[in-house]
């Protein structure tokens, strides 16, 4: 499964919205006639000024919110470690964890005796979840219910359900939450975040690297190229911190910054 990404909101007109700000930094214009003057080639002109002066403050008044799916909760563990940034995520609480899907690391998936062991122990993990969550959900329902009840475990849980709907809705939601202690990291979820452009750079530069995680650098290359369609001049200079420059990462270099360079056509 890969990850998807969708960029589903952005601030309008993000580039000049920019340029205004730097246009306010450095002029002596008013807000009421600040757009004056304002057209494509001005605002990608203080859009480079900023950046090679290495002023970023003017970019945090653009936001990009995105919609992704498809990741495992090891990624979105990483993704959540970008601090200044925004956090919507599918809980497990009030999905059912029998509904989730898992991610498989594609060297795991092409190595036979790798995968046939990740395998068990996913199924082991899901059977698991399931037994536990009915046992607890049953035994909610017993403790609750006004009258004996009788017959296997799936007839209780149907019965009670039938007659006390929101009830069981909230026994239920108990029951998950200690289920869904079982569940690996390669459980899917779905996460939607909001960054402004400074704090993108920031996470461009780190996932975007060779060396950062399979998957998030998947999701930070998807999130990348969504970015440079609507708003290419403020992501002209946006990918791994070695394309400007030495790589950072010091004796932990993949050794690929030629590789790297042209992959993002500088």
């Amino acid at each position: 499964m890969a990850p998807k990404v969708k960029l589903l909101a952005y601030t309008p007109d993000p580039q000049e919205v920019v340029a205004m700000a730097a246009k306010l930094c450095y002029s002596a214009s008013d807000v009421e006639n600040i757009r004056d003057g304002l057209d494509k080639e001005k605002t990608a002109d203080f859009i480079e000024m900023l950046s090679n002066m290495g002023h970023g403050s003017p970019f945090e008044h653009a936001s990009f919110t995105f919609g992704i799916e498809g990741i495992s909760r090891a990624c979105s563990h990483q993704l959540v470690r970008h601090r200044i940034a925004s956090y919507s995520q599918q809980s497990q609480r009030y999905v059912d964890g029998t509904k989730f899907e898992f991610v498989t690391p594609p060297e795991i998936q092409k190595n036979e005796k790798a995968y046939k062991a990740y395998k068990k122990v996913i199924d082991m993990q899901s059977e698991a979840y399931r037994e536990i969550r009915d046992a607890l959900l049953v035994g909610y329902i017993k403790e609750n219910s006004e009258k004996e009840l009788s017959g296997t475990d799936e007839e209780i849980m149907s019965t009670f359900k039938a007659e006390n709907k929101a009830q069981y809705s909230a026994f239920l939601k108990k029951a998950n939450e200690d289920a869904r202690f079982v569940l690996p990291n390669a459980c899917t979820t779905k996460i939607i975040c909001t960054f402004n452009t400074r704090s993108l750079e920031n996470f461009f530069a780190h996932r975007c690297c060779n060396r950062a995680q399979w998957e998030i650098r998947m999701v930070a290359e998807q999130m990348l190229l969504q970015c440079l369609e609507v708003a290419p001049n403020l992501f002209s200079k946006c990918g791994p911190s070695c394309l400007f420059g030495p790589c950072p990462e010091g004796n932990m270099c993949c050794g690929k910054q030629k590789e790297m360079r042209e992959k993002y056509g500088r």
